[in-house]
């Protein structure tokens, strides 16, 4: 199964494109015109994902849509490394980073694949929020939105001087990946006084 599912580099974009979007549809040209690829060999790699089980397929306004078979067997799996490989892949990061000011990224939650953290993304600076709204609901699609939390870097400096559980819970857990940090020497500083 595991050779089936990781044998071509299309196969593979396809896998990303379904796993981090399970509830969304695509059609063949869709598909060709985002993974900037070839539409024989999106074509064949789709018949090879619907032939494992891994992809259904419906006739809808005369095009044929594929989508992900959520019961697949290793579904949550697939699910869990594309989720973090995007993660440690940066693309997140990157997207993050025009929005505005950032000077210190967290990620946590469905990022790093920790159930039950109170956020995901977690950023100090000066962003603008309706991007990262959008940003968010459009590239992840989950039963559950992405949960984010920004702060000035006036009150996150506030919030380590008065060891907020929340901040503190968050940056010291030792799963959070931290992305980007341009203040830690002032962290340091005010927890040292």
């Amino acid at each position: 199964m595991l050779k089936a599912l990781f044998s071509s580099t299309t196969r593979i974009k396809l896998l990303r494109i379904f796993l981090l979007n399970p509830q969304k549809e695509y059609f063949i040209r869709e598909l060709t015109r985002l993974l900037d690829e070839q539409i024989n060999s999106v074509r064949r790699e789709l018949n090879n994902l619907k032939k494992i089980g891994f992809l259904k397929c419906k006739n809808k306004d005369r095009k044929k849509y594929y989508y992900i078979d959520t019961s697949f067997l290793i579904f949550p799996e697939l699910t869990l490394i594309f989720q973090k490989d995007n993660a440690s892949g940066q693309e997140v990061v990157k997207q993050v980073l025009k929005m505005g000011k950032v000077e210190l990224l967290l990620l946590s939650g469905i990022f790093v694949g920790v159930q039950g953290s109170p956020v995901d993304l977690f950023v100090v600076g000066d962003i603008d929020k309706e991007k990262l709204t959008e940003y968010t609901a459009e590239e992840f699609s989950h039963e559950h939105p992405v949960r984010f939390t920004v702060l000035s870097r006036d009150d996150f400096l506030y919030r380590i001087e008065c060891h907020d559980k929340f901040v503190h819970n968050l940056i010291n857990d030792e799963r959070s990946v931290i992305a980007v940090n341009k203040i830690e020497k002032l962290i340091e500083q005010k927890e040292s006084q």
